[in-house]
């Protein structure tokens, strides 16, 4: 295995992340690679819940969230729950809408932030570092946190939530939903990133949308980026794959749009679960384009006047 050698101490890798300018892109492949390379990284040993490798994860992120003045949700940033013996947490940031009005509807932008830990042996390699799965999708959703956080546009509050227990089921967006539930939010629609680091080779999209027919949400998608950003994968279809991701229990809770967007059905990378799923097998560039066009999306989607991502049956 080829180690990732952590030349860019912690509160510097915070820093370039913090204060790169943004300039034609909203965010560039090397900004995304810096944060991936972090969480993928041996030193947070596969990110398993309830080990001390999240929890390196973790204040990584929520120094991320300090960084940029996005505010805890609850009374800190961490959303604890159980699993067994073993506790969780779901690190969870908010950015106010800024329409007296609107402010009131919530877009979730999310991505599990945890992994398998240890792996079955390949040459002296144990370490699942996890950096498609789900170590890609979590630095998308920060640097797109920290795009809104800035602007300040948003007129629908924004909640990113970076999800654990994700691995050993579904735990911890199973228990921020029935929170948030609970708390009566007013949810408009949830957009879950996952496995996004590799491309399609044989798609006239970008990325598919699991539970594709149950919404119109790629359809919205696709206008508001101006591109054909997204589409509908068979192979998602036939894996159930809508149910197997952490936008699941937000759709049984509030029975609204809450679909996974993800560049990889399983049928285009071979690494799942597996410990040669390593930062050097990642096109940033790739990742850069996808952000790129999917945070017009987003804005589009926090500033309609109404809610225009629909399920089909409504």
């Amino acid at each position: 295995m080829k180690k990732i050698l952590l030349i860019i101490p912690f509160l510097l890798l915070i820093g370039f992340v913090i204060f790169k300018v943004f300039k034609k892109d909203y965010v560039s492949a090397e900004q995304l690679k810096v944060v991936t390379s972090y969480l993928a990284s041996d030193e947070l040993e596969g990110r398993e819940t309830g080990s001390v490798g999240i929890e390196k994860a973790a204040g990584y992120i929520e120094a991320v969230f300090k960084k940029n003045n996005i505010k805890p949700y609850f009374e800190t940033y961490r959303n604890h729950f159980k699993w067994g013996v073993v506790d969780g947490y779901n690190i969870v940031g908010y950015i106010e809408g800024n329409d007296p009005e609107l402010k009131n509807e919530v877009v979730i932008i999310g991505a599990h932030y945890d992994h398998i830990g240890m792996a079955k042996k390949v040459g002296d390699d144990d370490i699942a570092n996890g950096a498609n799965d789900n170590a890609s999708g979590t630095s998308a959703v920060l640097l797109m946190a920290q795009y809104f956080a800035a602007k300040k546009s948003n007129k629908r509050s924004i909640m990113v939530v970076l999800f654990s227990g994700e691995e050993e089921g579904l735990v911890g967006s199973n228990h921020l939903a029935k929170t948030l539930k609970e708390k009566n939010i007013n949810l408009y629609t949830m957009l879950n990133f996952e496995m996004i680091g590799v491309p399609f080779k044989d798609r006239d999209y970008t990325a598919f949308i699991t539970g594709y027919e149950l919404s119109n949400m790629s359809d919205k998608i696709n206008e508001y980026s101006g591109y054909k950003l997204t589409g509908m994968s068979k192979i998602s279809k036939e894996r159930e794959l809508f149910k197997r991701s952490d936008n699941y229990f937000f759709y049984e809770a509030f029975k609204v749009p809450c679909q996974t967007i993800s560049c990889s059905d399983l049928s285009n990378y071979d690494y799942y679960h597996h410990v040669d799923d390593e930062v050097d097998k990642l096109d940033f560039n790739h990742m850069a384009d996808f952000v790129n066009k999917m945070i017009p999306a987003i804005k589009t989607i926090c500033n309609t006047p109404t809610k225009e991502i629909k399920l089909n049956n409504e």
